[in-house]
């Protein structure tokens, strides 16, 4: 069992602060039914991800991956950017 491993938590989101060097901050959106109305909820959730070569710009759409605690808020790393912003 030494080299079992689960796979990790994959999300896909939009790039909204790339200020930082090597952090983005990643906006995931989810649709989430109200309890007693019924009606559909757009939530939001901000991630602080990991951008080793600070490739990612606001606009772009990224798939971050679940990874070890980096920093005080990062707990996810950039693994593919799926579209560029025009």
């Amino acid at each position: 069992m030494a080299d079992v491993r689960k796979s990790r938590k994959i999300i896909t989101g939009n790039v909204v602060g790339a200020s930082m060097d090597k952090t983005v901050i990643v906006t995931v959106e989810r649709l989430a039914k109200h309890p007693r109305y019924g009606k559909y909820i757009k939530k939001r959730v901000k991630y602080s991800a990991h951008d080793e070569t600070n490739q990612c710009a606001p606009g772009d759409k990224v798939s971050i991956i679940a990874t070890r605690p980096l920093s005080k808020t990062k707990r996810w790393r950039v693994s593919e950017v799926i579209e560029k912003a025009k």
